[in-house]
């Protein structure tokens, strides 16, 4: 996921950077530029309050409830700030909230077992789960609660203390978070910081941060590992996606078109786990961009707090002319745009929802994760070559079969190389699964059981049998 950040306002510790309305292009408020100096006190409270925290359970799973409570209670208000600066349609941030609080009842309710070892030897052995310390959340642009919640409430759940840092594209909604949450959890225990780099890069590698987790770039994300090396802080690491959708040759290409079409559009294409790249059987290549290519030309593109609109503005600036080099580069190299392929006139962020057809398999637009509102759509002329290019990226976090023989489609889907695989729907997650990629697609497991175990670190205890 591309991660870069906006201009710093000059100033020193009052300083405040710009933040802007991707449906505008201008800005619309401030937030708080902090400075890497100023996390030694931040990190220092929230050491001192995981003391209280990891000590109560109980407590935990009543203040991370009422937190839930708080969530949806400032629901409105989160809303529409949330896509005033990200840009999302209206609809999709109040399902963005509503999975914030979700994410904060199930982990409440999540605790781990201990576990006794029978292993003959005449003592009582048992594994015991100790929290780990203050956690640092590095949170993207693109799901600036979701994201944060998928965070913080494994997190706290496990007993840990958090600072949170959002992107400086996304710090509005992410700070006014903090605030409804500082409602019902004690003070100390979450922490939102604001500012754009060199403060993300300090947090990560402080000393008392004992566990980093961060979604964005390949490159950040390998950044990030290497400064929370420095105090050997464990590090979960989501870094993107490139998820190809396999067409099997009995698919009703009518009856998926509509699903097909938002796994790939939802949020304007800038979801991770987001269709990125479609292979359909070459008989079949030309109905699929054209039922592809319908669904663009009918869609609403506008402002997200216009009811009417379905897709939104891409996020920020330096992400819109990511979009459009990498389409202008397809276009160059001989693709051809079946619907879309340009920005559009006047002010913000937007870019026609693109459908590119006669693309090289090398183009970039194909082997990287473009992370917006265009689609490539590439035919195949047997399953093996299907396979081998939907396997062929250094990517590894999601994948799709789509076909009406579903054993046949969950053999399919049992080759792709990815940490999750659908049929015949896509990047729809459930709270209690584990969600994690391979390759360069990123480092240890988010959600459910193993998400709130990867907020905690074993601890065993012996003692003799009764002698």
């Amino acid at each position: 996921m591309p991660t870069t950040e906006p201009d710093r306002v000059p100033g020193r510790r009052d300083a405040r950077f710009a933040v802007v309305d991707p449906a505008t292009g201008e800005p619309f408020d401030e937030a708080p530029d902090q400075q890497p100096d100023e996390l030694d006190a931040v990190v220092d409270r929230s050491h001192r309050a995981w003391r209280d925290w990891r000590a109560d359970p109980a407590a935990r799973t009543t203040a991370l409830r009422g937190a839930a409570d708080a969530v949806e209670t400032a629901g409105d208000e989160l809303a529409r700030l949330l896509t005033r600066e990200q840009g999302k349609p209206l609809t999709e941030s109040y399902a963005e909230i509503a999975r914030t609080a979700a994410r904060l009842r199930y982990f409440a309710d999540l605790a781990p077992r201990t576990r006794r070892i029978t292993d003959g030897r005449p003592v009582h052995s048992e594994v015991r789960w100790r929290p780990l310390g203050p956690v640092a959340a590095i949170v993207p642009w693109n799901f600036p609660l979701q994201l944060a919640a998928a965070k913080f409430a494994p997190a706290l759940a496990a007993g840990n203390t958090v600072v949170l840092k959002p992107s400086p594209f996304t710090p509005l909604a992410t700070r006014l978070l903090g605030s409804v949450l500082a409602t019902a959890l004690p003070e100390d225990v979450l922490t939102v910081v604001t500012g754009r780099e060199p403060l993300g890069a300090r947090l990560a590698s402080h000393p008392r941060i004992r566990h980093v987790t961060f979604t964005g770039s390949v490159p950040t994300g390998r950044a990030v590992a290497r400064a929370a090396g420095a105090s050997l802080a464990r590090v979960t690491l989501e870094l993107g996606g490139n998820d190809a959708a396999v067409l099997l040759d009995d698919i009703d290409v009518d009856r998926i078109a509509d699903r097909l079409f938002w796994a790939a559009f939802r949020n304007c294409g800038q979801v991770c786990m987001a269709v990125k790249r479609v292979y359909a059987p070459a008989r079949l290549h030309a109905e699929v961009v054209e039922a592809l290519a319908q669904r663009v030309k009918s869609v609403a593109v506008g402002p997200g707090l216009d009811p009417d609109t379905r897709l939104g503005p891409v996020n920020n600036a330096p992400q819109l002319a990511r979009v459009e080099q990498v389409t202008e580069q397809a276009l160059a190299d001989g693709a051809r745009a079946a619907a879309g392929g340009q920005r559009l006139d006047g002010p913000g962020y937007f870019f026609a929802p693109t459908i590119l057809t006669d693309v090289p398999p090398d183009s970039p637009v194909v082997t990287e994760e473009q992370f917006g509102p265009v689609l490539p759509v590439l035919p195949y002329r047997s399953l093996d070559e299907a396979m081998d290019a939907a396997n062929g990226t250094g990517f590894g976090l999601g994948g799709s079969v789509w076909g009406t023989d579903l054993d046949r489609a969950e053999a399919v889907a049992d080759r792709l190389e990815c940490g999750t695989a659908w049929i015949n729907h896509h990047a729809e997650l459930s709270l209690a699964q584990p969600f994690a990629g391979i390759k360069n697609s990123g480092v240890g497991v988010a959600g459910g059981p193993w998400g709130l175990y990867g907020n905690l670190r074993p601890f065993v205890v012996h003692r003799p049998r009764e002698e």
